[in-house]
């Protein structure tokens, strides 16, 4: 993703289900390692250059400098309260790098090509996709799905290589984003690549691009002047996605158009990973650059 993170409601960021857990877009890290973990997420840590580059076998993106600086992270009227986006709360993050666009499946490749990882939908051998997205084949081989959420199924064979599973490839999928890619995978690619995951603070700093009170990156309006900013879903969720955008599935990535800060794809076309446990409990009062809980459950 790539390392970016966090999600929303799955009409809004889930662009039309892609796989589960995205690797996403990643905050870059330290070139030296550093004994207090907590200097991974100062500006002084993040001072590296911002271009495009390849070093050895490694792909990196292209990545620009977030100014940071304080915003109002979360809302006080979520759409979806058990997503535990409130309350509203002033939080002060210090500027980082980012990458520009979410993780593709070719940087992928060259990553496992280069270090021989295998991601956990491969050892677990099967990983949750969207149902309007699969073959009649591969459904008529499941008999079960989520309870809570049933278009999600679990599909023998689905990962990062074949998203949809066996029958599928990401071969003219090359400059999509990676999919079926957990949190520890996500982590390890960021590793590879001397990057790290961002906070969910700094995501969401990233996200906002400066902007303030605004529904979107770009606005309170979805469509401006009848325009897709994002790669969404159309219609009547779960049944029938419109592709109205241009996209049923995934985008390739830079299809739409940047955020304020220059940043592709930050809402929509898959979820995002961030480094922050999860939780629904959050401080109201105002923090710098915080990194979530200490421990928890999920990620």
């Amino acid at each position: 993703s790539s390392c970016r993170g966090e999600q929303d409601s799955l009409p809004v960021e889930g662009a039309g289900g892609c796989g589960c857990g995205k690797l996403k877009r990643a905050a870059d890290e330290s070139e030296t390692a550093t004994k207090d973990p907590a200097d991974k997420y100062s500006s002084e840590a993040n001072e590296r250059t911002s271009e495009a580059s390849e070093d050895g076998n490694k792909v990196q993106s292209q990545m620009v400098l977030i100014p940071g600086g304080e915003f109002l992270m979360g809302t006080d009227n979520p759409g979806i309260p058990a997503d535990g986006e409130g309350p509203q709360r002033s939080v002060h993050v210090d500027p980082f790098y980012m990458d520009v666009q979410e993780v593709t499946n070719q940087q992928f490749q060259s990553f496992v090509g280069a270090t021989g990882y295998v991601t956990e939908a491969e050892k677990f051998r099967d990983s949750f996709v969207f149902e309007g997205i699969l073959s009649d084949s591969v459904k008529n081989q499941i008999t079960q799905a989520v309870a809570a959420a049933p278009w999600w199924l679990p599909v023998k064979g689905a990962n990062w290589k074949h998203p949809e599973g066996p029958d599928s490839s990401i071969t003219d999928r090359l400059n999509h984003p990676v999919v079926h890619v957990s949190w520890s995978d996500a982590v390890a690619f960021c590793s590879w690549a001397n990057k790290r995951l961002p906070t969910e603070a700094e995501w969401e700093c990233a996200c906002r691009a400066g902007l303030k009170d605004r529904l979107y990156p770009w606005g309170n309006k979805l469509n401006p002047k009848g325009k897709h900013y994002a790669n969404l879903w159309q219609g009547e969720f779960p049944t029938h996605n419109s592709g109205e955008d241009g996209y049923v599935q995934t985008s390739p990535v830079e299809s739409f158009p940047a955020n304020g800060f220059g940043l592709y794809d930050i809402v929509g076309n898959v979820w995002e990973w961030t480094s922050d446990w999860w939780t629904v409990h959050h401080m109201t009062d105002h923090q710098h650059n915080p990194t979530g809980p200490p421990s928890g459950k999920d990620k």
